[in-house]
């Protein structure tokens, strides 16, 4: 029988956490601009039924909620994986947290069985 253990990586910074999704392939920068995610330094965008959140990472600033960060890593439809930041609680980017709310909207409502078919 083979024992699989699993080591908890502890991530204490946003950096960190970047390096280890870039080594996971989560290379393309994201931003979001006029309700689309797009890839920074290209034409390329995308509507939120068009990606997923593969993840996403907390970071808690010590004594200063401005310091208040989370990562997104993502996936596109066309298989792009990235990453995009925001502050998060009352200095979030609102355009950035509708994006990702729609998208979680999208894939709460997404019925496995029809993916499969």
């Amino acid at each position: 029988m083979e024992i699989i253990r699993h080591e908890k990586t502890e991530m204490k910074s946003m950096s960190d956490c970047m390096n280890k999704l870039q080594a996971e392939g989560f290379i393309i920068n994201f931003m979001v601009e006029n309700g689309k995610l797009h890839v920074v330094d290209s034409n390329k965008c995308y509507r939120p039924w068009q990606v997923k959140i593969v993840n996403f990472y907390r970071f808690e600033g010590a004594s200063d909620p401005s310091d208040n960060s989370i990562l997104y890593a993502i996936e596109t439809i066309d298989g792009l994986k990235g990453v995009i930041a925001d502050a998060y609680g009352v200095y979030a980017d609102s355009g950035i947290s509708r994006f990702i709310k729609e998208v979680n909207e999208i894939m709460k409502n997404t019925n496995p069985s029809k993916n499969e078919e």
